[in-house]
């Protein structure tokens, strides 16, 4: 076997097992689930936001949710704010990126609803200003991030412990489709 992809395997496993070891982690994991839940029960909607590889996570874990994942169902509300070019654009020339995602904030969100920020270096900036402005209009914020928490950003921070950003990403994936498998189940 290929030893690029044992290691590959070996550190994957190694990301999966601090996770699993990690009490704490996996509380805020399950009570992020059971809020995005009630959320949706309740008419609420969900926003999920990101760069490069988060901004495709975040439209994977919200198609799971207006599609399906494993269980026929209707559409529940949750969107990205990834896939509107036009909006992404517009307002990046308009003001500056680091609005493209607070300005949508700002419009779709309402007291109730959800924003979930992703970031793996837990430094973007337009993650940040979009969680707070979330914040300030009532919405419950998850932040989903690696290693560095993001202490003030979000009422709910998710923090792989891992410095890789690819093993990160893995477990954000996996968090998502936990979230939906969770949401589907007790809907």
């Amino acid at each position: 076997m290929d030893s690029v992809w044992q290691n590959t395997l070996r550190n994957h496993t190694d990301t999966l097992k601090a996770v699993e070891n990690d009490t704490a982690l996996n509380e805020r994991i399950t009570e992020s689930a059971a809020v995005i839940s009630e959320a949706l029960k309740k008419g609420n909607k969900v926003v999920i936001f990101g760069n490069g590889g988060s901004a495709a996570d975040a439209q994977h874990i919200a198609a799971e949710f207006v599609g399906r994942f494993r269980r026929e169902r209707k559409a529940m509300n949750v969107f990205a704010l990834t896939g509107n070019t036009a909006v992404l654009t517009s307002v990046a020339n308009d003001y500056d990126y680091g609005a493209v995602f607070e300005r949508q904030v700002e419009t779709f969100l309402s007291e109730g609803d959800i924003a979930i920020g992703i970031t793996t270096s837990g430094k973007s900036a337009n993650v940040l200003r979009a969680l707070k402005k979330a914040k300030e209009k009532g919405a419950f914020t998850i932040a989903m991030t690696g290693e560095s928490p993001l202490l003030s950003s979000a009422q709910l921070i998710i923090n792989i412990p891992s410095p890789v950003t690819s093993h990160i990403q893995e477990m954000h994936m996996m968090i998502g489709h936990y979230w939906a498998d969770y949401t589907e189940q007790n809907m």
